[in-house]
């Protein structure tokens, strides 16, 4: 295929992409304009306003009366309807979710069209023209209820029929984002971060998590879990669909900080002393800010936000190390040569049978502290943990039908794992998500 035919195609495809109203991370709002008499208006002009952006849509309702707003960005909406010989409709402020289909009715009064009518309650307040079941987890309460870890996707829970899965209840190496929905798999939900996809396909993520990005709660403007008859557009799921938007500029600059602290010195004193005297470390300060506002009002608006972990501790650890008669050879009990048969009934082996191996490995291990053959050898060994991430989204409406925005994600971890015993080595691991 030749340069321009391919254009050609391509000129094509943006051409007819327009009819393909998947939702995703927008909404739809919609509605129907009647008069007084209960008869639908047609030709009526519908104008809708984001509160905090200032950016207008307007359309035209057809014979029936009935209008319908496409990719909508989730946010605080009023709705007004004017035609020829009618009072001017308008309904009060209301909330656009994402992903939803908000209907918002208005009947028109006879009039001068200069006048106007302010309509209490207009949006309806049951989702009743979209067959998908499921909950919205708002701004306020993502910020607000208390999140161990400050992992968003954990208020998922919230929704009925929610639990964690076996790979998140874990006491190490806990999976971030994995739940059972209506007792599926959690392999079976889908993750959706502002329309894409967001689900991590590897096979080795065990312990780490369901989701390439994991936004910070302050990052994130609302999600929806929907578990039940759910569009077919979102796909694959036959658990849940977590659809995820994340936050934009308004026309007014807002901003937050914030730095969680977890300190073992804070801890209260325990009724019973810790076993060997050897007393639990933990060290964590979690902290970051978030910033947005407009660079030009009206048009275009950016939202950044950072946040960084730092993370030291230090757990109570047991281990099996050989004591000193099992190094100098003396084992107590008749043994036997595997490779050679040779028998020595005295349980004494003889310096000749330990090789240079064996011995430069004896030398390496540490001597039990604790009493016993077995869990010989109580360690704190220390566990360390950085962490940053960060997201900057950029908004542009270039006209009524034409928005675009984009976001960059980026996450560093270091993370370093002790050995159970001093010398054999550590383990180093990092991960980068963009």
């Amino acid at each position: 295929m030749s340069l321009s035919a391919r254009a050609v195609l391509f000129c094509l495809l943006l051409s007819i992409s327009s009819v393909a109203f998947a939702q995703f991370d927008t909404a739809d709002v919609l509605g129907t304009v009647r008069d007084q008499s209960g008869a639908f208006v047609s030709d009526s002009r519908v104008t809708l306003e984001n509160v905090n952006t200032g950016v207008v849509n307007s359309a035209t309702t057809d014979q029936n009366g009935n209008f319908t707003f496409f990719n909508v960005r989730i946010g605080q909406y009023t709705l007004k309807a004017e035609a020829a010989g009618f009072k001017a409709a308008v309904a009060n402020q209301f909330t656009v979710n994402v992903g939803a289909r908000q209907r918002v009715d208005l009947v028109l009064e006879v009039g001068a069209t200069t006048e106007r009518v302010v309509v209490e309650a207009a949006a309806a307040a049951l989702e009743t023209d979209s067959s998908g079941r499921g909950q919205v987890i708002n701004s306020k309460a993502i910020v607000n209820l208390p999140l161990n870890g400050r992992a968003y996707a954990d208020l998922a829970l919230l929704t009925p029929g929610v639990r964690k899965s076996v790979l998140e209840n874990q006491s190490t190496t806990n999976r971030d984002a994995s739940f059972n929905v209506n007792g599926q798999r959690s392999a079976f939900n889908s993750f959706l971060i502002d329309g894409v996809d967001n689900n991590a396909y590897g096979t080795s993520n065990q312990g780490f998590s369901n989701q390439v990005v994991q936004l910070t709660p302050d990052a994130v403007a609302e999600f929806r879990v929907e578990t039940n008859n759910f569009s077919a557009e979102y796909g694959r799921a036959a658990g849940a669909v977590i659809n995820a938007t994340t936050r934009s500029g308004t026309n007014a600059f807002h901003g937050a900080a914030w730095d969680y602290l977890r300190n073992t010195k804070l801890n209260a004193v325990g009724f019973f002393a810790p076993a060997g005297g050897i007393k639990p470390v933990y060290i964590q300060n979690q902290f970051g800010g978030a910033f947005g506002g407009p660079i030009r009002k009206d048009k275009i608006f950016i939202f950044a936000d950072y946040e960084g972990l730092r993370r030291s501790s230090r757990t109570r650890t047991l281990a099996t190390v050989p004591t000193a008669d099992y190094r100098a050879g003396r084992f107590g009990i008749p043994i036997r040569n595997p490779l050679t048969g040779e028998a020595f009934a005295n349980g004494v082996l003889p310096a000749s049978q330990i090789t240079p191996f064996a011995k430069n490995v004896m030398d390496i291990l540490p001597l039990p502290n604790l009493p016993g053959n077995a869990n010989n050898f109580e360690s704190l060994p220390s566990a360390t943990i950085k962490d940053n991430k960060g997201d900057v989204r950029y908004d542009h409406y270039l006209t009524q039908k034409v928005t675009t925005f984009f976001r960059y994600s980026h996450r560093e971890m270091n993370v370093f794992d002790p050995p159970a015993i001093p010398g054999a080595g550590g383990g180093d691991s990092n991960g980068n998500t963009a």
